[in-house]
């Protein structure tokens, strides 16, 4: 796992597209996810900068989600600097990675990349509070938008409340556990997705009624956040431009994967206590995300103290051990180290 082998992979694709790659992972490792956000722009910006404007340009990406605006935002950057723009998948792609991938001339899929619906969750300070086992404060949950949706449909069509009082009663019940202003974001965000996604497929895709389909399917159509699109789905059910890599390329794309998911320990749980190691105390340094190309590496870096504590009354009815956890620094860095 070093920067030499993943630029040589890269390089080695780019040969292959016959184009300049920038490689955009957000890690889903439990306990220390990121998603994609607009603090990856300066960044983003830096390594077109360098490879300056071209005719074709690929987005390796990997990411179970992040703000759909920023995804929205990354295509309008990319799309500045190439003409042609594909979109390479070597895994997931889930949520608001899917969204860029609809901004793509064409998507790049080996045979265990996913795609997933585009309905996004609403994170609030407003949002619902949870204590979650092991820890001593309440976490605040996003929201997601079709969930609220299905609530509704619960009501209207499976249980068949159709007067006005009723849907009050229903609507005024879901308030009391989500935050009114937090039910109005769910409303705008859900018009705004389908905005964004038919947007984004109508900078390639000329047949406006297919498009709307698409967007259809992806926001509303296959019913759960969790549902995953595979490529033969996304290829020959939503008729979006999929190409199937032949067996040399997939492994290079395979492979190049591969380092990220060792070097942000993507399939490896976090746990405080392989930090700690049997102590009472200990500092770890964490990468969470990378953006890179052949040119500059940038690093998603945390470092945080981790405590051993005991949780007593009132918040825990017996003695309960936990972690406590204080972030000492948190930043992208430049490295050419890893």
């Amino acid at each position: 796992m070093t920067r030499e082998t993943r630029s040589a992979l890269i390089r080695n694709i780019e040969e292959e597209r016959n184009s300049r790659v920038i490689v955009y992972v957000t890690g889903d490792r439990k306990g220390l996810e990121t998603r994609i956000a607009t603090d990856i722009f300066p960044f983003a910006l830096e390594l077109l900068a360098r490879i300056g404007k071209r005719e074709r340009l690929d987005l390796f990406i990997y990411s179970a989600g992040g703000l759909t605006m920023a995804g929205y935002a990354l295509v309008n950057l990319l799309r500045e600097y190439a003409k042609h723009l594909g979109v390479i998948v070597p895994f997931k792609a889930h949520s608001c990675a899917t969204l860029i991938a609809l901004g793509a001339d064409e998507i790049i899929m080996t045979p265990m990349a996913e795609l997933s619906p585009v309905d996004p969750s609403v994170a609030s300070a407003l949002g619902p509070q949870i204590t979650l086992p092991g820890q001593p404060f309440p976490q605040t949950v996003p929201v997601n938008v079709e969930d609220v949706a299905g609530y509704i449909d619960l009501a209207r069509k499976e249980l068949g409340l159709k007067d006005g009082k009723s849907l009050a009663q229903v609507l005024d019940r879901l308030a009391q556990s989500v935050h009114p202003l937090t039910l109005g974001s769910v409303n705008r965000i859900r018009q705004q997705i389908a905005f964004l996604a038919e947007t984004l497929l109508g900078t390639h895709e000329e047949d406006s009624a297919k498009a709307k389909k698409i967007v259809e399917t992806l926001t509303k159509g296959r019913f759960s956040h969790d549902y995953l699109i595979s490529r033969h789905e996304a290829k020959h059910v939503l008729g979006l431009n999929i190409l199937e890599p032949e067996p040399p390329f997939e492994k290079q794309i395979v492979d190049l994967y591969r380092e990220y998911d060792e070097m942000l320990q993507l399939s490896v749980p976090y746990l405080a206590e392989s930090v700690l190691q049997g102590g009472e105390s200990a500092r770890g340094v964490f990468d969470r995300a990378v953006v890179e190309s052949t040119d500059a590496s940038f690093v998603f870096r945390t470092t945080k103290d981790i405590k051993r504590i005991i949780v007593g009354p009132p918040a825990s009815p017996i003695p309960t051990e936990a972690y406590q956890e204080k972030i000492i620094s948190e930043s992208w860095v430049e490295t050419d180290i890893i």
